[in-house]
């Protein structure tokens, strides 16, 4: 069994967060642990996240953020944290629901053969919750045409949340430059495995739309996503392809 952590970022997700836990814990995985990384939620998730921890010792990791709030920090430190305790894979999910956790198997098997996993709704087999509504939908498949066609990126799923990282592909990831606050974090990690020359397997999964709170998706996330794709290609200019095992081919991608 591969060693895996789960990393959760939290913000107003009291309601979602236990039936997450409760999946993630009914899979057949013993080696896998969760870390919810919690961002000073006024719900009080941060509690929600104490008090499950307590009920599944030594399966439960919490960690309170004191810093600006936002996605990509949480995530930053989150990630940190997971190559500290020693994880083989680092698994990173939303907290609402919408990512399944039945597809976490199916990610831990393409880890000897790819350094990254993307659980992709644009995969072929790939689906939306048909309660998005066109309107939403064909702003997601915007988004992402947009940061495909000005970063060259060959991931179908570019603000794909859902996503396993090999251990070693992770920690050569220069999270110290990585400046992303909301969901363009995606694209900027997506960009980096590329550029790097990772391996990257997207399998399809059904993503469902939240059942319960807001959505964290407001008109300032949205321009610095449009805005920061740009910086994006000068920023990591200089990165360079690093020979890492199981990548020998990395622009042989499966996509199935």
């Amino acid at each position: 069994m591969m060693r895996t952590m789960v990393v959760v970022p939290t913000y107003n997700e009291a309601d979602n967060l236990p039936r997450l836990v409760e999946a993630l814990l009914e899979l057949d995985l013993p080696d896998l642990q969760i870390m919810v990384v919690d961002d000073r939620s006024p719900d009080g998730t941060g509690e929600v996240a104490e008090a499950l921890a307590r009920a599944h010792p030594g399966r439960l990791i919490v960690v309170h953020r004191d810093g600006p709030r936002g996605l990509g920090p949480a995530y930053l430190e989150g990630f940190r944290r997971a190559l500290q305790t020693g994880a083989e894979a680092i698994i990173q999910m939303d907290a609402d629901l919408s990512h399944p956790p039945s597809a976490i198997p199916r990610m831990l098997e393409r880890m000897a053969d790819y350094h990254v996993v993307v659980g992709s709704r644009y995969a072929p087999g790939g689906q939306v919750d048909p309660r998005w509504g066109p309107g939403r939908y064909w702003l997601s498949r915007w988004g992402n045409f947009y940061a495909r066609a000005i970063l060259g990126l060959q991931v179908r799923d570019a603000t794909a949340g859902f996503k396993c990282w090999r251990r070693d592909a992770l920690a050569h990831i220069p999270l110290d430059r990585v400046r992303s606050s909301g969901y363009i974090f995606q694209v900027e990690m997506a960009y980096i495995a590329q550029r790097l020359g990772y391996r990257v397997c997207e399998i399809p999964i059904f993503f469902e739309d939240r059942r319960v709170g807001r959505s964290k998706m407001n008109w300032r996330i949205k321009i610095e996503a449009a805005l920061r794709v740009w910086e994006l290609r000068w920023r990591y200019r200089d990165l360079k392809p690093i020979p890492l095992s199981g990548g020998t081919e990395p622009r042989n991608r499966d996509r199935r």
